[in-house]
């Protein structure tokens, strides 16, 4: 085989790799977040029309000793962060599973339920599927997350910088988080990600405790006027 031959062969081959490398980058870049945006947007047309069907009312002053369960991969909420954006709304949905998380965020299963005594933990990607914790390491203390669950806006605020940690370190989801400097029972709200940006051998964790209820029928809350 001449050198030209050889020459030519690994140039055909480079091309070829660098072209696969290009299309997997596109595919994690702009495929996945148009797929991702799609059964977003779904979800929540979904729980929209729900509310739609059924009757709004106040939720209860005293919580429900046997609440209905979340479906499993269903959406119960939506969740709104004005540090990323007047735009940015995604639905929660009930589970951490893959297939739960390319739709939009993910809620801890047995973790409690927004609104509620304990801790309301909410999973989400960082980049690829919409990367819609994209900006996680931008939160302050302060900030509001605000959920609906078609009932009531709950505000929430958040307490600390983002907080670095380990994936088994399982305990900053407990009702009250390990590491959160929240001192006894509480109704509080953990927000995770992946770290690094393009990685996963960390995690991001962000928590925040209720500040503030209002019923839907009185329409939004301050932080999410136009």
């Amino acid at each position: 085989m001449s050198v030209r031959l050889v020459v030519r062969t690994f140039s055909e081959l480079c091309i070829t790799v660098g072209a696969l490398i290009v299309l997997f980058v596109v595919h994690l870049l702009f495929w996945t977040g148009v797929r991702a945006a799609d059964a977003a947007g779904g979800e929540i047309d979904t729980l929209h029309s729900q509310w739609a069907r059924e009757p709004v009312a106040p939720a209860p002053s005293s919580e429900p000793s046997a609440p209905v369960p979340y479906r499993d991969g269903k959406p119960f909420a939506t969740m709104h962060i004005p540090r990323f954006g007047s735009g940015w709304e995604w639905p929660v949905l009930e589970n951490t599973e893959v297939r739960t998380l390319q739709k939009g965020l993910g809620h801890y299963s047995g973790t409690a339920r927004p609104g509620a005594t304990g801790n309301f933990a909410v999973a989400g990607h960082r980049r690829t599927y919409g990367d819609p914790f994209k900006d996680f390491p931008k939160l302050r203390p302060g900030d509001a997350v605000v959920v609906n669950d078609g009932t009531t806006w709950f505000t929430y605020r958040i307490v600390k910088k983002p907080h670095r940690t380990v994936p088994t370190d399982t305990a900053v989801v407990d009702p009250v988080p390990r590491g959160s400097g929240f001192e006894g029972a509480g109704r509080y709200l953990t927000l995770t990600t992946c770290e690094p940006e393009w990685g996963s051998s960390h995690r991001l964790i962000a928590w925040a405790h209720l500040d503030a209820t209002r019923p839907v029928g009185e329409g939004k809350p301050p932080e999410l006027a136009d």
